[in-house]
């Protein structure tokens, strides 16, 4: 098999997924000697880590082709054209075609453009499935979904990712199979926008709709998960399978952002407080095991302190327990940026701490109260694994990876579970 090229990835899961992608295109063009980082452009954090990677691996390796590539790659492309370091700078839509890296082959390299970013907002389609089995050896992704049609105040990512456009049912059904026939006992479902899945199909169905349609055609299939959510779109065939369905995780990680209704109004987020807790409260009648992570940002721009506070009980009022917080970001380019009056730097920072002390402490407190309990454990490797509820497990022996064992918990440590 011809070598693969060296691949950094930055920022979230469906990166990853397509870097394994990437890998394979890359190698099977004959790029084995080439450098990509597929970048992250969520914060302005992001993009800084991104420039920081370039410059460290051009030093490691001074002659290699250097191709940037991903959201922030989509959306500052001039940004790394000029840094002098960078050899290609390849689109998110081009990233997923074969001849863009069949163009990149060493014979090639200075005879294409150093640019290649189209316009992301005319792509129609989303990425054929490529890759089957990306994760660990017992939990596969599987994309389903890309692009966001929303315009969040904050939110640069529609711009790396295009409008929301989704794998049709029948594709995802038949691989899924696969993954199964591969021996996975767990697949997460993942999107930029999940719950907007099938907006764009004929007849419109919902992301309830693909779940009961997942476990109504692989039935093997012993776990479903889905990943990111807006909760406020959540169709009633999803609650039915929350209610219904045991292979489905009870756990849900939920777009939130806020806990301040006139903050999430300036967001242009879709619902208010009151919406968020009684989601949780609802999905928590109709299943009680359901745990709760959810994405915040601290220090919007006009965030008083009472309104931060509202955040801060939001953790408590929906029973939140996995927090992703996010210390506001201030994005060339979107309408956030614009308002006048930011939060200083050092205020947004120590809220976000307070957020994260919150989140740790509700972590801490599941975990005690799963000690005594038994759970279902699917195996990461020999001595870890995770809970339907997402929790980490440590084993004091050696367990059959991949498998689901159940498991008595006899205590905790650190941010784990032990059995």
């Amino acid at each position: 098999m011809a070598e693969a090229p060296q691949f950094t990835t930055l920022g979230c899961r469906l990166n990853a997924y397509e870097t394994e992608a990437m890998t394979d295109l890359a190698r099977q063009a004959g790029l084995g000697e080439a450098m990509v980082v597929n970048t992250c452009a969520v914060t302005a954090e992001a993009v800084r880590k991104a420039k920081k990677e370039i410059r460290r691996l051009r030093r490691s390796n001074p002659a290699a082709p250097l191709i940037v590539t991903g959201c922030a790659a989509q959306t500052e492309p001039e940004t790394f054209a000029a840094m002098p370091e960078v050899t290609r700078v390849i689109g998110n839509t081009e990233k997923m075609q074969p001849e863009t890296w069949a163009g990149l082959a060493p014979d090639l390299i200075g005879r294409t453009e150093t640019v290649q970013v189209d316009d992301i907002m005319s792509v129609r389609e989303t990425a054929g499935h490529l890759i089957d089995g990306f994760g660990t050896r017992s939990r596969a992704y599987v994309q389903v979904q890309n692009g966001c049609d929303h315009r969040c105040t904050f939110c640069i990512i529609p711009y790396g990712r295009g409008n929301s456009r989704s794998v049709p049912a029948g594709v995802v059904v038949d691989q899924i199979k696969r993954l199964v026939g591969k021996g996975f006992n767990e697949v997460v479902l993942t999107g930029v926008d999940l719950t907007s899945w099938g907006a764009d199909l004929p007849a419109h169905p919902r992301l309830g709709d693909l779940v009961m349609r997942i476990l109504k055609l692989v039935p093997d299939l012993p776990r479903l998960r889905i990943s990111s959510i807006d909760s406020i779109e959540a169709d009633p065939a999803l609650m039915q399978a929350i209610a219904d369905e045991p292979r489905l995780m009870p756990h849900l990680h939920l777009s939130l952002q806020h806990g301040d209704d006139l903050i999430l109004k300036r967001m242009k987020r879709r619902h208010l407080r009151d919406d968020a807790v009684a989601f949780c409260d609802e999905a928590r009648r109709l299943r009680p095991d359901m745990t709760f992570g959810a994405d915040i940002i601290a220090g919007f721009p006009t965030e008083s302190e009472a309104q931060f506070e509202s955040s801060l009980k939001l953790v408590a009022d929906c029973g939140l327990t996995w927090l992703h917080v996010f210390p506001y970001s201030k994005r060339a380019g979107t309408p956030a940026a614009r308002i006048p009056d930011q939060v200083p730097g050092p205020v947004i920072r120590e809220r976000a701490a307070r957020l994260r002390a919150a989140g740790a402490d509700r972590v801490q407190a599941h975990l005690a109260e799963q000690v005594g309990r038994t759970h279902s454990v699917l195996l990461e490797n020999s001595r870890m694994g995770r809970t339907a509820q997402f929790a980490e497990v440590a084993f004091d022996a050696d367990q059959p990876e991949g498998e689901i064992v159940t498991a008595r918990i006899t205590g905790t440590a650190g941010e784990r579970l032990v059995a």
